[in-house]
């Protein structure tokens, strides 16, 4: 009761309610729709294009985007109601290179207000696992830390499109393999839990739980949305094997760690299975980067899920995440940098991704002879080879060839467009960056590009 009272207090300032990632997607659907039905993007360029005001001298009934004649001496604009991500992305094609930085604050950052909102929020939530989720189960089940991952956990959130990746740590996991296969009864529990609070009105949030598509999944997923903001945040619960421990300062795992894990994603054929053990890592490898190099993350997760919504399935978004930190790291390090540069930068990674091999030494390194043995060999996979900082074990740029083919004609196409041009026309000159060889023509083991 005492902690329902207080969580009851803390919620109190928040007013908010949860519905299906469908139930979002499907709304942010409708906003496209007009009374004349979806005006497509390609319609409203040629209409700028057009000389004279679109009207007839005799019209009284105007469409969207047009003038009408209500008078001889009146003409009266009927604005285009579309969505903010359309808005934005038609304006990042037109935008000048020296107005990156203004796009990415008009557009991108997220409202400092909502910000403050969800952080509450997930703190409400997080006390929920935490102190009420597993009270009731027939046997004894601690949590020993609930850790907030995705683009809010890493300070990279896009306004409007939000994530958190709640990954809780639960005491009866004691293996890789004990997350794999009791994953699943976790799950059913938090969504049980979940629901009970709903119909108790325990919290003040409303919560609408998506419901699992499979027997097995890694995570329970919801939308928490702002009514006063309109901007939601997909949040996804996921049960893990607490692998790391209570992390300090530079906190480097013990070898051993890693060598267990590789050895369990061999013998179940399961690489990058495990990620989420190393969410806390992830996180900290993007959190205390330059605030600008978070900008610029922002602008490349905004041209990439434009991409994805044109394209369809794509390589994964952390991929081109760790992309944009290499680039800088190779091409500039400092603090305030020309933001045009460093996007074109990462399209250029892109366009070049045959002969991508990217890893970092921060978690991990050559030293063990079994994990060097196994880097070894997922640096001689085909290209591209994008290791996950955190997790050897995964490779973000395989597996995908088709997308990542996609995804470079699409990024040469955007290297034509203003934002990466200078004021006379120019093209703005990228960082430049050396790029490995590819994986035939390396006879030893890589030294890093980077070690960080």
């Amino acid at each position: 009761m005492h902690f329902q009272n207080r969580v009851q207090r803390k919620a109190g300032l928040l007013v908010a309610g949860l519905r299906t990632k469908g139930k979002f997607q499907e709304a942010e659907s409708k906003r496209m729709k007009f009374s004349t039905g979806i005006r497509g993007v390609s319609d409203l360029q040629k209409e700028n294009e057009k000389t004279a005001p679109p009207f007839r001298e005799n019209e009284t009934n105007s469409s969207p985007g047009s003038v009408s004649r209500r008078d001889k001496s009146e003409q009266v604009w009927e604005p285009v109601l579309l969505p903010l991500s359309l808005l934005s992305m038609m304006d990042l094609r037109k935008t000048p290179a020296k107005s990156l930085d203004k796009f990415i604050e008009d557009y991108l950052l997220p409202d400092t207000r909502f910000r403050m909102q969800i952080n509450h929020a997930i703190d409400i939530i997080c006390g929920f696992l935490k102190e009420r989720c597993f009270r009731g189960s027939s046997y004894p089940v601690r949590v020993s830390k609930v850790v907030k991952g995705g683009s809010s956990g890493k300070g990279t959130s896009l306004r409007g499109r939000s994530d958190a990746d709640l990954v809780v740590f639960l005491s009866p996991l004691t293996t890789f393999q004990d997350q794999l296969n009791r994953r699943g009864e976790f799950i059913q529990e938090i969504r049980k839990q979940l629901e009970a609070c709903q119909r108790e009105r325990a919290f003040s949030v409303k919560f609408e739980v998506q419901a699992p598509r499979w027997d097995n999944p890694r995570a329970l997923s919801f939308v928490l949305s702002s009514p006063q903001l309109g901007e939601g945040v997909e949040f996804d619960v996921l049960p893990a094997f607490d692998a790391l421990g209570q992390l300090t300062g530079d906190y480097k795992p013990n070898p051993q760690i890693y060598v267990e894990l590789i050895k369990e994603c061999v013998d179940l054929r399961k690489e990058g299975e495990f990620s989420t053990c190393f969410t806390e890592l992830q996180r900290d490898f993007l959190k205390q980067r330059p605030t600008k190099l978070k900008s610029l993350i922002r602008l490349v997760k905004h041209w990439y899920q434009n991409c994805k919504k044109k394209l369809g399935k794509l390589p994964p978004q952390y991929a081109l995440e760790l992309l944009t930190v290499y680039a800088w790291e190779r091409g500039s390090m400092e603090r305030d940098f020309n933001t045009a540069r460093g996007f074109r930068t990462v399209l250029e990674l892109v366009i070049n991704y045959q002969q991508l091999c990217v890893y970092w030494t921060k978690y991990y390194d050559f030293q063990n002879p079994i994990i060097g043995k196994y880097l070894s060999r997922q640096l001689r996979k085909p290209r591209p080879v994008i290791l996950d900082p955190a997790d050897p074990t995964g490779n973000l740029g395989g597996g995908d060839p088709k997308g990542w083919r996609q995804l470079a004609q699409e990024a040469e196409a955007w290297l034509n467009y203003p934002c990466f041009k200078n004021w006379d026309g120019s093209p703005v000159s990228s960082w430049i960056l050396l790029v490995r060889p590819p994986a035939s023509s390396l006879p030893f083991i890589p030294a890093p590009l980077h070690a960080a």
